[in-house]
């Protein structure tokens, strides 16, 4: 039975006709991605010639034996014509070997040292990769054994424009968090950048969480790159605190272009935020609640939660209540309006002693509060205590933590526990 084959073991191995006649020598193989199964090999590029070689292709139909000592086709001349790519194929050396991959089971960036082939009923496919650097000692390769991996555990980055199509179908990017996306993001070239924002951009709510994940100067970096047009669209889905601070990082005579951009309610909550400093409360803040008169039961608390799909889930954690002029009256946690009696009235369950923010308090007094009272989200109020916004703990503790702590290198995919 034929065993598994190493890429590198067969590429500029000579190739043989049916009555063993060299023909050339393996110059690459090519493949097609398929979503959730082996890419399959569906031809051979072969270089011919002596001085100056020419790249031909063969159908993999013509393959009678492939061994690292022998590569041999049922081939005649009329089969064989000059190689030229065609859409949706991939070329295993010229776009994996050697090129960087994304380890979706460990969440960061990996280079392919070599591939591994193996026999499935209709002809070779795909299976595995090794990702690790072999080391030199002596006169000779001398490397710790690694087994190769599955093939699946891997996300290609491959660059080539004519083949996106095919890859982003079945792209697999999407199963991990925006927050490891974006870690992804940036530790890759330019042109690996490229190829992952493309498939993220496919999704556009999916695009907003990974942009606002990116850290200060890789979303600035990013944004800056692109039309007036497409910011608006990731800044439209993004929180509006998020794309407020995104704004005002873009050069100074773009901002009012994107801005009249944004559709509303998200250019006037944006327009509102950018009147204050983006370390006070009035600059963290996000324009998301859930605010229902004091009269209110809990069952339309729980409606209101479930109706709100566009809201982050962090804007979910309590449900503030109002008086009937419209000022904060109190507030309740999700966990207490899910155990309350459906038909009780928010204002007989909510705290009244709520604890609020100015929009000028500073992030040292909105932590050390938030701290104080354990508190996941803090309502930030006017001079005439109407909610203006809510400050959400994930964004307090972005604010508070020094800069250079989220550069430290971290365990992207967490602790596995």
């Amino acid at each position: 039975m034929t065993s598994a084959l190493s890429l590198s073991v067969l590429l500029r191995q000579p190739v043989t006709d049916e009555h063993g006649h060299r023909v050339g020598v393996l110059a690459d193989l090519i493949v097609r991605l398929r979503p959730g199964a082996y890419p399959l090999v569906t031809g051979l590029v072969l270089a011919v010639g002596n001085a100056s070689r020419v790249l031909v292709f063969i159908s993999a139909a013509h393959l009678v034996a492939l061994t690292p000592e022998r590569i041999q086709l049922r081939v005649s001349t009329g089969d064989m014509r000059e190689f030229e790519r065609r859409e949706g194929e991939v070329l295993l050396r010229e776009d994996v070997l050697g090129h960087r991959l994304i380890d979706l089971s460990r969440v960061a960036l990996v280079k392919a040292y070599d591939v591994q082939l193996t026999p499935v009923p209709d002809g070779w496919a795909v299976t595995g990769l090794d990702v690790h650097r072999r080391r030199w000692l002596g006169l000779g390769p001398r490397h710790a054994a690694h087994p190769p991996r599955d093939w699946l555990d891997f996300e290609p980055l491959i660059g080539h424009a004519e083949s996106a199509r095919a890859r982003r179908a079945g792209g697999r990017l999407p199963e991990l968090k925006p927050a490891q996306i974006a870690d992804i993001i940036e530790d890759a070239t330019d042109e690996e950048q490229d190829e992952l924002l493309a498939q993220v951009h496919q999704d556009p709510d999916l695009e907003a969480d990974v942009f606002e994940e990116l850290d200060h100067d890789s979303q600035t970096e990013l944004l800056r790159d692109r039309p007036d047009a497409h910011v608006a669209e990731v800044l439209a889905r993004m929180q509006a605190d998020d794309a407020a601070d995104a704004l005002m990082d873009l050069p100074q005579d773009r901002r009012t272009p994107v801005l009249r951009q944004l559709p509303e309610p998200q250019r006037t909550n944006v327009h509102r935020l950018l009147g204050y400093h983006d370390l006070t409360a009035g600059g963290l803040m996000g324009t998301e609640f859930i605010a229902l008169p004091a009269t209110a039961t809990a069952a339309d608390a729980l409606a209101a939660v479930h109706a709100a799909e566009t809201l982050q889930p962090q804007a979910l954690i309590m449900v503030y209540t109002l008086s009937p002029e419209g000022t904060l009256d109190g507030a309740l946690s999700l966990p207490q309006a899910i155990q309350a009696d459906p038909a009780s009235r928010l204002g007989a369950i909510a705290d009244a002693h709520v604890i609020v923010a100015s929009p000028t308090d500073d992030v040292v007094d909105i932590t050390t509060r938030m701290a104080d009272f354990n508190l996941l989200a803090l309502p930030v109020v006017s001079e005439d205590r109407r909610i203006i916004g809510v400050i959400t703990v994930d964004d307090a503790l972005e604010a508070a933590i020094p800069p250079d702590w989220t550069r430290r290198e971290t365990d992207h995919h967490g602790t596995g526990l």
